[in-house]
């Protein structure tokens, strides 16, 4: 890669330009905040909130990124609570309408935290989940790598992450820095925002050496900042060192305490321990105001150390940058360990105003246009300006591949016959699926796509294995290749796929990402999932197997809320095909949402039960497979119709063979009953709300599914828990008896799990005799 563009100072003078951008980045960002909560109106009065200290801690790190490193190929994810800062620096740099400084957390104001889609300004990565946002640019680089490498050159360029230092408790930090595909991603830099508080409290222990020694150990080029400019020269006097090593030997909660101190009380406390006398004597030479000044003066609020640090990036790995920050640096609450939600009072901000030389008249006033400091914004905002990328259309996706499954099938095993089939019937489609896992390739049916299109590596490396005899699934790494391994950490999986479904907006190259991993860890991905998709990432997650159905594996893998989460997530469509031909129809039909200005995601749960493919009765009428076809799509469709029906029986997924030898006994006892196949309970509600009138969504499926004149009690089953179909009593508001899974399984065979958690033929059987007696 390129050495990064910037312009080095030549004079002290350039530094003090700098300064100048760097104070009034700090005056924006605390106003932004201080206009939210105590000048704007507040009827309601509710907490608005904001962190000036948490922002103020960041302002001379991105002062010195975007003013003099930052290049138009470089993508930024900042931390949340510096979202402020972000703004101001784009207001500056004129690509904020200042009308929006006054609106921080008002309704189509500036969001509480960087946000892609619902900010005015240009957010790279949306942020506020923590961990999430810190680790995007990992998967946004690998994602850009992909792009490059498969379907066209979108460029290359760094991609930094601004990450407060608590923000490395979070587990899912270092799930993707040890991920093995992260250590030859160079164009990855981290910033480390080394506050030493969380939001209660300064931090107690010393952890930059932990954390440096965690970095190295990756792979990755640790540069730390811990002192500044007035620091080191103190330290080069005589005594200067034993200053140092009073300093290093400190608590962080100590040497916090000394942030609140005036020049007195530093004189006190400061000589301790061997070296006393001698650091006694070097700070009874300085200044008063220089040595509180130089108390504060850490790496990281030092532009020229910074600027030393962003020179110094190897672009063969990863990069972390540890810097030392005081939070709430340069304001009245700096240091204090209860400073992260504090705001400034009406007074400390008029202190503030003269000191930075701000206009509280005037707060939003921007910078001469005759001064050093416009220019340097003007420059700035030139260099970094972005053309707009190409954008691409994705392929139309086939709604249907024209096969009919016949015996005995799984809807995991569709997956797999989709994908190779799509290679065939869609090339122009298969192109673009990138297939990505957690180490569960094989045992989740992708092994046939895995030998068609290999495993995507940045360099093409040797399959040792390619001439053994007894070797099944064949492991080509390749630059062309279109699955993606990682390491078992379905948090990766998921931050992944959300970037390679952001490649359309970000690229204007839209790619067709699944990611496939066993239906119970949803859960452990649902969250970095559904901000992924809150950042526009637009993914298919296939979870499989899934439920009691897998009855062997015991209850800790028998997955029971997923059903219930795909119905209630947002920009999501949910589906769990009964059918291996249902499974083929929902998964093509959330392909074709990928991609795309009004695309969404989607989530399918899918089943290793082996089910007979003779009941699906796929209609060899072309007019009447389109139809069943599009029922399906939409959600639902009628399995077993009988004149007479005193009861309906709604299943979904592995369950539907026990509905429908349910159906047989109760026909066999005169009791008729009708079997409806659900396949998006995601769908069917949307319709019910649509309906309603609280929602834009179609409901003909309704009508066709549920008509109001074959109206009757109504049994809901599904292998997960029962109110996720529940609500289906309200279509024609009929009496409604849910069964379904609410309790932890155990192992054991399919008849035994299903008959002890009430979702086998015998049980359906009853529930229905119950609604009709």
């Amino acid at each position: 890669m390129s050495s990064p563009v910037t312009t080095p100072p030549d004079t002290q003078d350039d530094f003090g330009v700098l300064r100048e951008v760097e104070s009034r980045v700090l005056w924006l960002s605390s106003a932004i905040i201080h206009h939210a909560n105590r000048v704007r109106a507040n009827p309601s009065g509710l907490k608005v909130g904001g962190h000036q200290a948490s922002s103020a801690s960041m302002v001379s790190i991105m002062t010195a990124l975007w003013f003099r490193h930052l290049r138009p190929q470089d993508r930024v994810s900042v931390k949340p609570h510096a979202s402020p800062v972000l703004h101001a620096i784009n207001y500056l740099l004129g690509e904020l309408d200042p009308s929006y400084l006054p609106r921080l957390r008002e309704f189509g104001g500036l969001q509480s935290y960087p946000s892609r889609s619902k900010d005015p300004d240009p957010v790279d990565y949306s942020t506020g989940s923590v961990g999430i946002g810190a680790t995007a640019p990992i998967w946004g680089a690998l994602s850009r790598r992909y792009v490059n490498a498969t379907v066209g050159d979108v460029g290359t360029g760094r991609q930094f992450s601004l990450v407060g230092d608590a923000e490395l408790d979070e587990g899912a930090v270092w799930e993707a820095v040890l991920d093995p595909a992260v250590g030859e991603l160079g164009e990855v830099v981290w910033v480390v925002d080394l506050n030493r508080q969380s939001l209660d409290r300064v931090v107690p222990d010393i952890a930059a050496e932990k954390l440096q020694g965690m970095f190295t150990a990756a792979g990755w080029q640790v540069i730390t900042l811990k002192y500044g400019g007035r620091l080191e020269e103190l330290f080069a006097r005589p005594g200067g060192e034993e200053l140092r090593q009073r300093i290093d030997a400190m608590t962080n909660p100590e040497y916090q305490r000394l942030l609140r101190c005036d020049a007195g009380q530093l004189r006190r406390r400061l000589p301790e321990g061997p070296g006393a006398d001698r650091i006694r004597a070097l700070v009874d030479q300085v200044e008063d105001s220089a040595l509180v000044a130089a108390m504060a003066n850490l790496g990281g609020h030092d532009l020229a150390a910074l600027d030393a640090a962003f020179s110094a990036i190897d672009d063969s790995r990863p990069t972390a940058i540890l810097a030392y920050t005081i939070k709430g640096h340069g304001l009245a609450s700096q240091g204090h360990p209860q400073n992260h939600s504090a705001l400034l009072t009406e007074e400390q901000m008029r202190e503030l105003t003269e000191r930075l030389g701000a206009d509280p008249a005037d707060p939003w006033r921007a910078f001469d246009e005759n001064s050093a400091a416009h220019e340097l914004c003007r420059r700035t905002a030139g260099r970094l300006r972005r053309s707009e990328p190409a954008h691409h259309a994705p392929p139309a996706v086939p709604v249907d591949i024209g096969r009919t499954p016949s015996g005995t099938a799984t809807t995991q095993a569709a997956l797999g016959r989709l994908l190779l089939d799509l290679t065939r019937a869609a090339p122009e489609v298969a192109a673009r699926v990138v297939t990505v896992s957690p180490d569960v390739s094989s045992s989740t049916n992708l092994g046939g796509w895995v030998n068609k299109v290999g495993v995507w590596s940045s360099t093409e490396r040797r399959d040792w294995f390619s001439d053994d005899a007894e070797t099944i699934l064949h492991w080509r790494e390749k630059p062309s290749g279109q699955h993606i391994e990682l390491g078992i950490a379905e948090t990766n999986l998921v931050g992944l796929i959300g970037e390679l479904g952001a490649c359309w907006s970000k690229w204007g190259q839209p790619l067709l990402p699944i990611g496939v991993l066993y239906d119970p860890f949803v859960e452990r991905a649902l969250e970095p999932w559904s901000f992924g998709i809150y950042a526009g990432g637009q993914s298919l997650l296939v979870g499989t197997p899934s439920g009691v159905s897998l009855a062997p594996e015991g209850g800790a893998h028998q997955s029971i809320k997923t059903p219930s989460i795909g119905l209630e997530q947002p920009g999501c469509v949910t589906y769990e095909p009964a059918f291996a031909l249902d499974a083929e129809w929902t998964l093509l039909a959330g392909l074709a949402r990928l991609g795309r200005p009004d695309g969404s995601s989607a989530y399918v749960r899918l089943s290793t039960r082996p089910i007979d493919q003779t009941p699906a009765a796929v209609p060899d009428d072309p007019a009447a497979r389109e139809r069943r076809r599009r029922q399906v799509v939409a959600g639902a469709y009628p399995l077993l119709r009988t004149d007479g029906a005193e009861v309906t029986i709604a299943a979904m997924g592995a369950v539907v063979p026990e509905a429908l030898a349910a159906a047989d006994r109760l026909a066999q006892i005169g009791v008729p009953a009708e079997v409806v196949c659900v396949t998006s309970p995601d769908l069917l509600y949307r319709a019910v709300r649509a309906r309603q009138g609280h929602e834009q969504a179609e409901s003909w499926v309704l009508d066709q599914v549920f008509p109001a004149d074959r109206a009757t009690p109504l049994v809901t089953v599904l292998d997960g828990h029962p109110h996720t179909l529940a609500f289906l009593a309200t279509v024609n508001r009929v009496p409604v008896s849910s069964l379904g899974v609410t309790r932890f399984g155990q192992s054991g065979s399919l008849e035994d799990v299903y008959r002890e958690h009430g979702i086998d033929a015998d049980s359906i059987v009853r529930a229905a005799l119950d609604l009709t007696d």
